[in-house]
């Protein structure tokens, strides 16, 4: 199964749209959405075309493949107008070797991380920034990046987790900027 995983889009109808571009060329079975879908916080600046009905009917179509963990931006009214469920803490997707703990990353994150067993990966969002870390001596933090509010000069990206590799890709045009392979 192929997955696209992204984060942080805050309402951005703009990098919405070129994320429908990515999924159309990644041809993803499923998609992990790792929160703030919707608005911006009061943290962020407004991103570009910032147009959070837009953005719902955008992805609504989507909602047999979407599996969303619910943002430090996202509340109980965005899942009365999406068609997915958005407010799960947490998600865990299991694997033969490792459990993958999928979470926003405002509750459960590198800073402060879930019970994890031996091998498995704690895939968060919210800093905005591509992260591939050793968390502890025997576990792994990744994070995607931003859709539409990339920080510390990262690019605007999501990732894709096919055949047991991670691969960061730039939104614009999806060029491979880093792998790893569980």
């Amino acid at each position: 199964m192929k997955y696209i995983i992204a984060s942080d889009l805050h309402g951005s109808a703009y990098y919405c749209e070129m994320f429908l571009g990515a999924i159309g060329r990644e041809n993803a079975d499923k998609i992990i959405f790792l929160g703030d879908i919707l608005y911006h916080g009061p943290r962020n600046n407004l991103p570009k075309d910032y147009a959070p009905k837009k953005v719902i009917e955008m992805l609504n179509p989507l909602a047999e493949k979407m599996f969303c963990v619910r943002g430090n931006c996202d509340c109980e009214v965005d899942e009365m107008v999406l068609a997915f469920p958005c407010l799960a803490e947490y998600a865990l997707i299991g694997g033969e070797k490792r459990t993958i703990f999928a979470s926003h990353g405002h509750k459960f994150g590198k800073d402060n991380p879930p019970p994890l067993g031996k091998g498995d990966i704690l895939l968060c969002g919210h800093t905005h920034v591509p992260a591939l870390e050793k968390l502890g001596s025997d576990n792994i933090y990744i994070n995607p990046g931003s859709l539409s509010i990339p920080k510390e000069g990262s690019a605007h990206s999501y990732m894709t987790l096919d055949g047991g590799v991670f691969i960061w890709k730039n939104l614009d045009g999806g060029a491979e900027y880093r792998r790893f392979e569980i």
